[in-house]
């Protein structure tokens, strides 16, 4: 009986101990160097809830990690296009608005976006665009479309981002087609497009990008807006554009998965993160990414609030589009992007 009640005493102190661990910490996924760790210190501080932080290099990176591991996140940061598809298989947990007082600071142009219509599923953390940074010294003529990046004038200056969904994106606006379309013949056209660039490519890179054409090793190159002002900031030289034909406009948001261990924890960390004067810190940490709270723009040094690279009118830019989850397509991405890669 002594044995049987210890037994019973000793799974009762486990499972309060376990309890506990659950309501006094959380698990928060991120993208590298997106949040000042000050923020997350403070709110340690502020809640008294251990902050134990992971990150990620890419939205597929995440998803491998959330469907192939037992590992569990209270708070996960993807982008537009994984969060629809995160949505469409039941991987998350719709937010509980009175736990996120702060969600009214969102400004009102960036609420209820396509992917998400009514803010269920999602907050966003950052936005921006994706265009063109070229060298003003280097390349003459003022560039303002997607075509440019086909220019034989600048064989060898031109730098593609080593990104399918990106340069797929970019063939298929420069052909007049939608960003997003499920046309297989205008796919196809967007294969050969960019076949067709392929000779006159420096090279296909990511962050590497950026070191290139900041140090006028190449001239011109594909960018999201986030690392343009940085770029700009550290040679003058640099111009940032969103081409003509119109572009992506991106989102990364906050996201609670639906097997959170501590959901009111994660609550408390975005609305934490929402509140203008910590979204001005991570703003200001995160140059050149905008932050969709208007009170912490005004927190922010003049030099970034004013760029236009960072906190353009979305109203006066050409036609955006956000990614949406290419579903049965991603297949046909892959493939044409293995073309395109193997292609001499």
């Amino acid at each position: 009986m002594k044995k049987f009640l210890i037994v019973i005493f000793l799974s009762l102190f486990l499972l309060s101990c376990s309890k506990e661990d659950v309501t006094n910490k959380i698990f928060v996924y991120n993208w590298g160097e997106y949040m000042d760790p000050s923020t997350i210190r403070q709110f340690e501080k502020e809640t008294g809830i251990k902050v134990i932080y992971d990150t990620y290099a890419s939205n597929e990176d995440l998803y491998m990690r959330m469907t192939s591991s037992s590992d569990r996140y209270d708070v996960v940061v993807p982008s537009d296009y994984m969060i629809e598809r995160m949505i469409k298989e039941d991987l998350l947990q719709p937010f509980q608005p009175e736990k996120i007082s702060n969600l009214s600071k969102i400004n009102k142009n960036l609420k209820n976006p396509i992917f998400d219509k009514k803010n269920k599923f999602s907050i966003p953390y950052f936005w921006g665009t994706l265009g063109i940074i070229y060298n003003k010294s280097m390349i003459q003529e003022e560039i303002t479309s997607w075509a440019d990046l086909w220019n034989p004038k600048y064989k060898n200056q031109i730098i593609m981002y080593d990104s399918q969904r990106d340069d797929i994106a970019i063939a298929l606006k420069k052909l007049g087609y939608s960003m997003n379309t499920k046309n297989e013949k205008e796919l196809k056209e967007a294969e050969e497009a960019l076949v067709e660039q392929k000779p006159l490519v420096y090279a296909y890179l990511a962050d590497e990008a950026r070191d290139v054409i900041t140090q006028e090793d190449a001239a011109i190159c594909v960018m999201y807006s986030g690392d343009a002002l940085l770029m700009i900031e550290e040679n003058p030289n640099l111009e940032y554009v969103v081409p003509k034909e119109g572009s992506n406009l991106w989102y990364d948001s906050f996201v609670i998965p639906k097997n959170a261990n501590n959901p009111d924890g994660a609550h408390k960390f975005i609305d934490f993160m929402c509140r203008p004067d910590i979204a001005a810190i991570n703003a200001e940490y995160c140059v050149g990414y905008s932050t969709p709270i208007p009170e912490a723009i005004d927190l922010l040094p003049k030099e970034i609030r004013d760029s236009k690279v960072a906190y353009p009118d979305i109203e006066e830019l050409p036609p955006l589009e956000v990614y949406r989850d290419a579903g049965y397509l991603v297949d046909i991405y892959d493939i044409i992007w293995t073309r395109v890669r193997a292609e001499k």
